[in-house]
């Protein structure tokens, strides 16, 4: 199961889950099947963010909309700090 895996800074948490929750319906019609939040415990002002698909084409799909619908508007991503780091991952042992 790939799973699009993002991180980056952050000005306020509360912030920006609000405007993470105002895309359930488009993670959902992309294909994410589960998804995962995280923070490291010495930086609360940073957010890792696992999703999970069936394919690979979906998460560099939903990459794409990310880049070029979310994280260039600041209206959409108002929390955002700079550009976020992201890498498409795959299970590297067999299931």
């Amino acid at each position: 199961m790939p799973t699009l895996h993002i991180e980056h800074s952050i000005v306020d948490f509360d912030l920006w889950y609000a405007a993470f929750g105002r895309f359930a319906e488009a993670r959902e019609r992309a294909g994410v099947r589960d998804h995962r939040i995280q923070r490291p415990v010495d930086e609360s002002n940073y957010v890792v963010i696992d999703l999970d698909f069936d394919t690979t084409d979906q998460a560099r799909q939903y990459l794409e909309f990310l880049r070029n619908k979310i994280w260039s508007s600041a209206e959409n991503a108002p929390a955002l700090i700079g550009a976020p780091q992201t890498k498409i991952l795959e299970n590297a042992l067999p299931q």
